[in-house]
């Protein structure tokens, strides 16, 4: 299989393209700017329009309609972009639209920086804008994941009418990579009777809203979607395990904190010490059952969390722990990095009881 040497950000735009995205709508902010470049230079050549909206918020609105009119449609931002956009995401999920939402992350809060965070956990998450809903979190680690899961999010969102945010960092939209189109093949939608296309002589038309007057129609139509999300947690939760088998410490790491993590693994094995990796890949729906099932072996002593923050995926893996082990954290924020000496200093100090 033909791979070529990518940037991640140009990676994403051609895993869009090859998944049948023809519509983006964006605004420039680093450190994600090559993703809509790239879009502006590819799509008119497959028939495609490139947006470039007056703002964050004109954006996400544009994506509205067009997943409203049943097209496969992206957006992309980085951080403080993203936050502007959430009122339209709530609106997305609301009105079960499929779309795609890239956050390449930069540091904040605030402007912050443009060096690479973790910091928008809890945005993606949680539900960054109002009300109750959630998009799919994925959270790739290499660019050949990138691509393949940016055509799978696609799916997953016309599979279940619901926005897909890739979550990648200014590491991972900056690095350059092999990578090949070849391996995820992105399925054909499936007509969508529920767009809105217009009255024909054949259907009525559609309505496609997130505004509804009458709390009890609201409150179904929230309860309608929860049950689509325990579907969601039922089938597609992914994650990865990585020399887990006879750890004592097991550390948590998502996107590249986690190859950073593979890295101190080996260095610690050097110096006698058992370290394993869960790697949550979907990070909504999040695999709490992985944690509490590691967590009940003899063997595993403690778990720690490696994030570019404060501390935000620490609470998820404090609730698949469910407090039959300890877990500690060890992070960076600001737009710098956990080093592996810094990491392999923290194993040290809780295989030390410290």
């Amino acid at each position: 299989m033909e791979k070529v040497l990518m940037k991640g950000n140009e990676a994403i735009g051609e895993a869009a393209i090859q998944a049948g995205c023809r519509y983006f709508f964006g605004y420039p902010i680093t450190p994600q700017n090559e993703l809509p470049a790239y879009m502006a230079r590819r799509l008119p050549q497959e028939g495609g329009v490139f947006v470039q909206a007056e703002s964050e918020i004109s954006a996400i609105n544009m994506v509205y309609g067009a997943a409203g009119s049943g097209a496969r449609v992206m957006t992309s931002s980085s951080s403080p972009g993203i936050s502007l956009k959430q009122e339209g995401i709530s609106y997305i999920a609301g009105a079960e639209l499929p779309c795609v939402i890239v956050n390449i992350m930069r540091g904040g809060p605030g402007l912050g920086g443009i060096q690479p965070g973790q910091a928008d956990y809890f945005q993606a998450t949680k539900g960054g804008g109002h009300g109750d809903y959630h998009p799919i979190v994925l959270a790739p680690s290499t660019i050949q994941e990138l691509a393949d899961l940016v055509m799978e999010g696609f799916d997953l969102a016309d599979d279940y009418r619901n926005p897909v945010m890739v979550l990648g960092d200014g590491m991972l939209g900056q690095m350059m990579e092999p990578v090949s189109f070849g391996g995820y093949q992105s399925r054909t939608p499936s007509p969508k009777d529920w767009a809105a296309t217009g009255k024909t002589a054949d259907r009525e038309p559609n309505i496609i809203n997130s505004l509804f007057i009458d709390p009890q129609e609201l409150e179904d139509r929230v309860l309608h979607i929860y049950e689509k999300y325990e579907a969601i947690k039922e089938k597609e939760i992914q994650y990865e395990t990585y020399h887990c088998e006879d750890a004592q410490i097991i550390i948590a790491a998502y996107g590249t904190m986690a190859r950073v993590v593979k890295n101190v693994i080996g260095r610690a094995a050097a110096e006698g010490i058992k370290v394993g990796l869960i790697r949550p890949i979907t990070l909504w729906p999040f695999p709490y059952d992985v944690f509490t099932d590691w967590a009940a072996r003899d063997h595993v002593k403690a778990f720690l969390s490696v994030e570019m923050s404060m501390g935000q995926m620490v609470e998820d893996v404090r609730l698949g722990v469910n407090g039959q082990k300890p877990v500690y954290f060890y992070g960076r924020t600001g737009g710098m990095v956990p080093e592996p000496e810094a990491i392999l200093a923290e194993i040290k100090k809780i295989a030390g009881g410290e």
